[in-house]
């Protein structure tokens, strides 16, 4: 009878570690600059899964279509840590945040190029550019989660 309590409780702490985690996840994506990002980083993630091969062109340019979609959708929407900015700051904040979604637009439409193109060796490098473009924003524009390891 003991044991089946202790394995009853175990089970409820690890429900609710997931449902813990469940929701931080959920709450990440609550603004509709967040669900957008999240679609932005979900098509980035294949991207960068199957930018090498160019069997996987085809879905590969889906993918960017998905990320250039959502990115400018995202051009007429504010970052959340606009709040946090000082008053005076905030107009050229927002400014900058969107000259860097400009940015991200810009090179998704160098990566369409080089695929189409069957440069797949170029477009990897675009890949890695835009990975490098993304930490950088982020520490800029993104609220950091308590608990979230700092962006690199």
């Amino acid at each position: 009878m003991l044991l089946r309590f202790r394995s009853l409780g175990t089970l409820s702490l690890l429900a609710l570690a997931l449902t813990s985690s469940a929701l931080q996840a959920q709450s990440d994506e609550e603004t509709p600059l967040g669900k957008k990002m999240a679609a932005i980083n979900t098509a980035f993630k294949a991207i960068g899964r199957q930018i090498e091969d160019p069997a996987k062109n085809a879905s590969t340019l889906e993918q960017i279509t998905v990320m250039e979609t959502n990115a400018k959708a995202a051009l007429t929407l504010e970052p959340e840590k606009k709040a946090q900015v000082p008053a005076a700051q905030q107009a050229k904040f927002v400014a900058d945040y969107k000259a860097g979604i400009q940015k991200f637009i810009d090179t998704a439409v160098k990566l369409r190029t080089a695929v189409k193109a069957g440069k797949n060796a170029e477009a990897v490098a675009i890949v890695d550019e835009m990975k490098a473009q993304q930490r950088e924003s982020h520490k800029e524009f993104r609220i950091r989660k308590a608990g979230a390891p700092p962006a690199q």
